[in-house]
């Protein structure tokens, strides 16, 4: 396939290997210093805190070609209204890979309705530098998968073909027939978890404080009880019925986790801070 991986953070770069070292034909989109990082160095990888990395030559572009099979859209929420304009006149199918809890009509009302696809990728780490720290696999991600859905739900001939693809690059992906569902389920439980964590200096921060992490837990359940939908995986049912107390001591563990911490959690940039405000916004547009 001919992919164009739009956005060259700590996931995008991640993407951009895999597929790339599997024999697809991918070019990395970047902008400003990470463009010219890219050009001088390649992406350069390292497992969490591993001293040892290695350099990979992704082919790096500034601008989208004019055509590709498949183009993976991993930028910050606030960022795709600006993605969308460069990608009107651009053939090829577009995978959105990030938070959104509006659904897939603004999207395709640019770009046509019949080339959106849905996702959320299953991969995190953090930028130290020019070198991408990716998450060490464990046996929970392991088995988290990436979902991927077309917005009406169908599995289509198409959703199988990218699903496959990633899964032969290394990327453990799965087609979601609910997908607008689980992005809104996923900004119902991430918002107040991002939140929270900014305006504590940190996730270990979050969680020395079990009255913050319990306010949180009062959004996260305020967020899924306005879904008009039923959480998707159900399993985050769970945050509106088992016990307050055993909750919060679960997700304070969680904050101190190897998993949070290089999970991107710890990331305090106003862009961070951007992003999960639209967010926040597109929920309340939701409710309403």
């Amino acid at each position: 396939m001919k992919v164009l991986v739009y956005g060259a953070g700590v996931i995008g770069s991640q993407f951009s290997v895999r597929l790339h070292e599997a024999g697809h034909d991918v070019s990395l989109l970047a902008r400003g210093q990470r463009l010219a990082d890219l050009r001088r160095n390649g992406v350069l990888l390292a497992e969490e805190d591993s001293p040892a990395g290695r350099r990979v030559p992704v082919p790096v572009v500034e601008h989208p070609a004019d055509r590709y099979d498949l183009i993976a859209v991993l930028v910050r929420t606030h960022q795709v209204d600006a993605v969308l304009e460069s990608l009107a006149g651009v053939e090829g199918d577009v995978l959105f890979l990030h938070g959104w809890a509006a659904g897939a009509r603004p999207l395709g009302t640019v770009i046509g309705h019949e080339r959106v696809l849905l996702g959320f990728p299953a991969a995190g780490g953090t930028m130290d530098g020019d070198v991408v720290r990716y998450r060490k696999s464990n046996l929970i991600t392991r088995r988290v998968a990436m979902p991927i859905g077309e917005p009406d739900g169908r599995t289509t001939p198409r959703l199988e073909r990218i699903v496959e693809a990633f899964r032969t690059a290394g990327i453990n992906a799965k087609p979601e027939p609910r997908m607008d569902a689980w992005l809104k389920t996923h900004a119902a439980f991430a918002v107040p978890l991002g939140q929270a964590v900014y305006a504590a200096g940190g996730p270990v921060s979050l969680a020395d404080d079990p009255d913050a992490v319990r306010g949180m837990l009062h959004l996260m359940r305020q967020n899924l009880a306005a879904m008009p939908t039923p959480p998707v995986p159900r399993g985050f049912a769970a945050l509106r019925t088992l016990p307050e107390g055993l909750l919060v001591a679960l997700l304070r563990r969680f904050l101190k986790s190897p998993t949070a911490t290089h999970s991107g959690l710890s990331n305090t940039s106003p862009a961070e801070a951007a992003e999960l405000e639209r967010l926040a916004e597109q929920m309340r547009a939701c409710a309403a």
